[in-house]
């Protein structure tokens, strides 16, 4: 069939809810040639090859998960990239650090090109990226070679750069993240820096945001251990944390395996320090629990208070905007890349664990029903 006004594909009946456009209503979507074609109340009266009934289920634009970990083979916190997040209603995800510029070939060959998913990389600093948690990739500065990370990170897939700066050893200090700086700052790319016990980092939180500029990113900004954005005595935000955000640092969930506890995150939401980006931080240690998936984090900050339509955001436009792809991903505007998540949001009674191994009874669980990428079903539940 050769006519251009019949859609490839109409979704209909759902509620759609896209922070992009300020939209929460019923809304039909049509797609067409791998981009949204239309969205309005009623799209009833266009031909379409195939309809979807989303009667019941909220329809997003394709999720994205800013922190994962996909290097598979090489790095020990690889995971499938489709398996594990195509599959659980992501499009898009950013690999966190798992190459450096010595390894990053293979994650392009191997991964990037030959998935699904829409992958794109934050290249560590360090040249052997994460292979291993015998060594620390930053505890020795000969693990740092400016020129070579300055140079694969230009390609346009990398979208920035990543230093674990709780993996820097004995002897090191301030000096690795001095070091990314000057990489981000020379390839113009922000920086994501890991935060975690302060014993392990040698540096203070107060350190190392000082050194980090707007558009650089603070993952795991929930973890519970001591040296993190809330003192430790009396559990206020810390005023070089506050001062941070005003100045434009972003603060990443990066859940993982031991990373975001709920007393943490309960506490700076309280007092205003709702997260930039929800990230799951999925990888071989996190994705059998607490993690399990992007949806289940984000039903987390649900059940601590953020609405729908707040968590939704840090889920689609909000990373698409780090990622330099606002407008082309994370939103359901015509012209866009028609990349788009069913979610059902049950309602109920359902455990879900931080990683402190505390268990919290939550009234509602957001769970993947149906996937979308560039116009394609790319993964069936039971609506599809």
């Amino acid at each position: 069939m050769s006519d251009i006004g019949t859609m490839d594909l109409l979704i209909k009946n759902g509620l759609v809810v896209d922070p992009s456009q300020g939209l929460h209503a019923h809304r039909d979507i049509a797609l067409r040639g791998g981009k949204v074609a239309e969205v309005a109340a009623d799209l009833s009266a266009l031909p379409a090859r195939r309809v979807i009934d989303a009667r019941g289920l909220i329809v997003v634009p394709g999720l994205i998960d800013m922190h994962v970990h996909l290097h598979w083979g090489v790095s020990h916190y690889g995971v499938d990239a489709d398996l594990s997040c195509l599959a659980r209603g992501v499009t898009t995800v950013a690999e966190a650090g798992s190459a450096g510029a010595y390894t990053y070939p293979s994650l392009k060959r191997y991964i990037i090109d030959r998935a699904q998913t829409r992958i794109l990389a934050f290249l560590n600093v360090a040249w052997m990226g994460m292979i291993g948690d015998e060594v620390g990739e930053l505890e020795d500065m000969r693990f740092i070679n400016r020129d070579v990370a300055v140079r694969v990170g230009a390609a346009p897939e990398i979208v920035g750069f990543k230093a674990r700066m709780d993996r820097v050893g004995p002897l090191c200090c301030i000096e690795p993240l001095t070091a990314a700086v000057e990489i981000a700052r020379a390839a113009n790319k922000p920086l994501m820096v890991h935060i975690g016990r302060d014993v392990r980092m040698k540096a203070s939180l107060s350190e190392i945001l000082d050194l980090l500029a707007p558009g650089d990113i603070i993952t795991h900004c929930y973890h519970g251990h001591p040296g993190g954005i809330l003192d430790d005595d009396t559990g206020q935000l810390r005023r070089e944390v506050r001062a941070a955000r005003e100045r434009g640092i972003l603060f990443d969930v990066g859940h993982g395996g031991g990373s975001c506890t709920f007393a943490v995150a309960r506490g700076a939401l309280e007092q205003g320090l709702l997260p930039d980006i929800i990230s799951s931080d999925l990888h071989t240690t996190s994705i059998a629990g607490p993690v399990f998936d992007l949806p289940t984090t984000m039903s987390k900050f649900l059940h601590l208070g953020m609405t729908l339509d707040e968590v939704v955001e840090r889920c689609t436009v909000a990373p698409a905007r780090v990622l330099r792809m606002e407008g082309v991903i994370g939103t359901l505007s015509p012209g866009a890349i028609a990349d788009v998540t069913l979610l059902a949001l049950r309602e109920g009674e359902f455990d879900l664990v931080d990683c402190a191994r505390q268990v919290e009874c939550a009234s509602q669980l957001l769970t993947p029903e149906g996937v979308i990428k560039d116009g394609q079903i790319a993964s069936m539940g039971p609506v599809l």
